[in-house]
């Protein structure tokens, strides 16, 4: 029986299919060991000095095949679990055949290396979301998620879930000396270095504001949706605190596994609350798309 939790094919679903096929035309087949031609070709050379020169295959040159082979083997076995955790989270309407074939090969090329599951689980995301809506996740974005530690991972999951939806993603970080932000790890010196690889701009003293906005719109916390009113009839600002997401940040915000902080929906509507922007404090029934971003 195959080890490979990819083989029985036929029992997934037609997205999952036409996945794994993509994936498998793309970087050389994933039904097979990776890079199959190489290893066979290794073998081959090594027949043809034994047989054909006459030269014996040294100690030193059998651990150098064995390591190749063990290493070709860990890698295989990441792309088939990264595969296989990513197929759960296709949608019915997924157009993976849309995907590039350059975008997989540099995705796998990245990812390979990763063998911690909570970190195949973020890049079997990064895949999925790629096939459910191709165009998703740019090169640059995969480049700098290759550069993730599992810390610096589980430190923007957890900026992330300060993110309100006012238009994008929006980490509401008003007083990074707060105790409600300190007790998940968010403060000076961690948003210091999300900014430092490139997942966050920090503010620092000035902060930053959302502009153009209307008198009178919807935003979103994980499902809550509260009604902002501001003071103009057009043009409006809202300060949005210290910290924005670089566009590598928005994107991967939207796969992070990030989950609401507890009070912060009560804390943010109290702040503005005593700014005047929301006049009534029950949040709306009608849970309405958010802003437009600029």
């Amino acid at each position: 029986m195959s080890d490979n939790p990819l083989s029985n094919i036929g029992e997934l679903s037609k997205p999952a299919t036409v996945l794994v096929e993509k994936i498998s035309d793309a970087i050389g087949g994933i039904f097979k060991p990776y890079q199959i031609v190489r290893v066979a070709k290794a073998e081959s050379e090594a027949r043809r000095i034994e047989t054909e020169s006459q030269i014996e295959v040294t100690d030193l040159e059998r651990r150098a095949f064995a390591r190749f082979m063990k290493e070709e083997a860990r890698k295989q076995k990441n792309i088939e679990e990264i595969t296989q955790k990513a197929l759960p989270h296709l949608k019915e309407d997924s157009q993976p055949e849309k995907v590039e074939e350059d975008w997989i090969a540099n995705f796998f090329d990245k990812s390979r290396l990763i063998s911690d599951s909570d970190m195949q689980d973020l890049w079997s995301r990064v895949l999925a979301g790629e096939a459910n809506s191709p165009g998703s996740y740019s090169k640059r974005t995969i480049s700098l998620l290759s550069s993730l530690d599992k810390k610096d991972a589980d430190l923007f999951t957890r900026l992330c879930g300060f993110g309100w939806q006012i238009g994008d993603v929006v980490p509401l970080i008003y007083d990074v000396k707060n105790e409600i932000y300190n007790e998940h790890n968010v403060n000076f010196n961690t948003l210091s270095h999300l900014e430092s690889i490139g997942l966050i701009q920090f503010g620092g003293i000035v902060g930053f504001q959302r502009l153009k906005l209307p008198k009178t719109f919807q935003v979103l916390y994980y499902g809550k949706s509260i009604k902002l009113e501001l003071s103009n009839d057009t043009d409006n600002a809202l300060e949005i605190g210290k910290v924005r997401l670089t566009q590598a940040g928005q994107e991967l915000a939207q796969i992070c596994g990030s989950q609401q902080v507890q009070g912060f929906f009560e804390f943010v509507c109290e702040k503005w609350t005593s700014q005047g922007y929301i006049k009534k404090e029950e949040p709306s029934q009608d849970i309405q798309p958010p802003i437009e971003a600029e």
